[in-house]
């Protein structure tokens, strides 16, 4: 499996969306995505990725393709 597809099984395995669902999907756009699910989304992202995101990158992660350039910062080819 790619990291891109890493990448998108975490989105849709922790909010239940569809692929097709995720380009343009932002922070609080949809219920599953509030605070406690962007949590979860992270330590699951570190844990899949074998990385520490720090704070500022966990706030700045407000979006699907902003998610990829965070990772990216952190030598995760996607």
């Amino acid at each position: 499996m790619t990291n891109k597809e890493i990448y998108i099984k975490l989105f849709v395995t922790n909010f239940k969306l569809k692929p097709e669902e995720l380009p343009g999907l932002k922070y609080r756009s949809i219920k599953a995505w509030d605070s406690l699910g962007h949590m979860t989304l992270m330590e699951d992202m570190e844990e899949a990725f074998d990385i520490s995101i720090d704070t500022p990158d966990v706030l700045a992660f407000s979006s699907f393709e902003k998610g990829m350039d965070i990772l990216r910062k952190y030598g995760v080819d996607i």
